[in-house]
């Protein structure tokens, strides 16, 4: 792949994951993962932060959806981090609140080389549709770990689980666009360390 993109596989017992993505993208978005409303929120991250992302992800669903989702954060985030390199010239941190009618969600994130993921969501259903509404905090911890990042989401408002998670992902496209650009102003990578 070319810089500032990368394309990988995970395959185990439970999953086969094949993943592309491409930070100097359009928004455009193949997400197949057969888990309809992961597939949404997949297709929103590519598009509100103007990536070029493929997803094609398959597995032990007749379980659940919990290997799935959580493994597509894993490959997800690691490519994350192989597309951003060495992180020379990199804004480094993003912030955003996208509205989804009622609900508001912050994302903050740092692609500080340390993980962290503080998922404060006050989701008032167990499901949207066949999905566990709690797969979204796993979803963004395997994501935050592979990433080496530092994520917060922070619900402001919001009623409807649809529209909080939603917030959410749309956040959370919006601070990684922000955290992934280049600032012709830095030089080396934008740490006093002088290593990320």
């Amino acid at each position: 792949m070319s810089a500032r993109s990368a394309e990988l596989q995970r395959k185990t017992a439970e999953t086969q994951v094949e993943l592309s993505l491409a930070l100097d993208g359009a928004g455009e978005a193949q997400i197949e993962t057969g888990v309809g409303f992961f597939d949404h929120m997949l297709t929103h991250i590519a598009r509100h932060g103007l990536f070029d992302l493929t997803v094609a992800a398959s597995g032990d669903v007749h379980v659940d959806f919990h290997h799935l989702v959580e493994d597509v954060g894993i490959v997800l985030g690691s490519a994350i981090a192989d597309a951003i390199g060495d992180k020379v010239g990199l804004v480094r941190y993003g912030m955003a609140a996208c509205p989804m009618d009622e609900a508001l969600v912050l994302v903050s994130l740092d692609l500080s080389g340390r993980p962290w993921c503080r998922c404060d969501l006050d989701l008032p259903t167990e499901k949207i549709g066949d999905f566990d509404t709690e797969l979204v905090r796993e979803f963004f911890t395997a994501l935050a770990n592979n990433a080496a990042m530092a994520l917060h989401l922070e619900q402001r408002a919001g009623v409807n689980s649809h529209h909080i998670v939603e917030s959410g992902f749309k956040s959370f496209a919006r601070a990684l666009d922000q955290a992934t650009r280049l600032d012709d102003r830095v030089t080396g990578v934008p740490s006093t360390k002088g290593t990320l």
